[in-house]
């Protein structure tokens, strides 16, 4: 069985593809994922059962060489404790700035009954995270 890596996949979509060591790039969707498996993740190792299809090749099968990198354990690998890099009085500025972001961009689409666009979602994350990590130091 050939192997490469995750060139990309979506899972909302329930397709992606892989780039073989030695190929062109192979068409993968959800149905060839083994069981269990909701996703893959870039750059991630997989070995797979290869057929010529109309528009290229395509996984029949797939299974995986290297599991994906779980966020606990990187966590888990923090030998020291970070250091807080804003003080109080900052910090309070930063929950209160992201709060009135939270208020302006997503309440108003979540009251819609709607999700907020992917843009606005991934800045209100970046955001949330920032606050987080500081708190968490």
């Amino acid at each position: 069985m050939p192997t490469g890596k995750v060139k990309w996949y979506d899972a909302d979509k329930g397709f992606g593809f892989l780039s073989q060591e030695d190929g062109e790039d192979v068409y993968v969707r959800s149905s060839a994922l083994p069981a269990g498996v909701e996703g893959l993740k870039a750059g991630q190792r997989v070995e797979f059962g290869i057929a010529s299809g109309r528009r290229g090749p395509q996984a029949l099968s797939l299974k995986l060489i290297e599991p994906p990198p779980s966020l606990t354990k990187a966590q888990g690998r923090r030998e020291t404790p970070a250091e807080h890099k804003h003080s109080p009085d900052e910090l309070h500025g930063m929950v209160e700035d992201m709060i009135t972001l939270l208020e302006g961009a997503v309440q108003p689409e979540l009251r819609k009954g709607r999700y907020p666009d992917r843009k606005t979602a991934r800045r209100v994350s970046e955001v949330v995270r920032a606050v987080a990590r500081e708190l968490d130091a």
